[in-house]
């Protein structure tokens, strides 16, 4: 049986302070060679996020400045909040 336990901030600044040693065996990656992987099975990151419909009150003139733009100012503004959300 396996459960699914969050890690606490405490630990997870325990982990990122342990060593890394890179050796033959473990070779550290430049930036463009990192850019460069692809997983190996590739079909297993393709998943769907689940959409929930909601109701929500924006502001007019943002509403129709994205309307502007043409078809697709919902999947617009849901590629907004998602870099808003998700980017560090």
């Amino acid at each position: 049986m396996t459960t699914s336990k969050k890690l606490s901030d405490k630990r997870l600044k325990e982990i990122a302070a342990l060593p890394v040693t890179f050796d033959e065996d473990i070779p550290e990656f430049s930036d463009s060679e990192l850019k460069g992987f692809a997983p190996a099975h590739p079909e297993y990151f393709k998943v769907t996020p689940i959409k929930k419909a909601i109701s929500i009150k924006i502001d007019l003139d943002v509403l129709e400045a994205l309307k502007a733009q043409g078809k697709g100012y919902q999947t617009r503004i849901n590629e907004i909040l998602r870099k808003a959300v998700f980017s560090h």
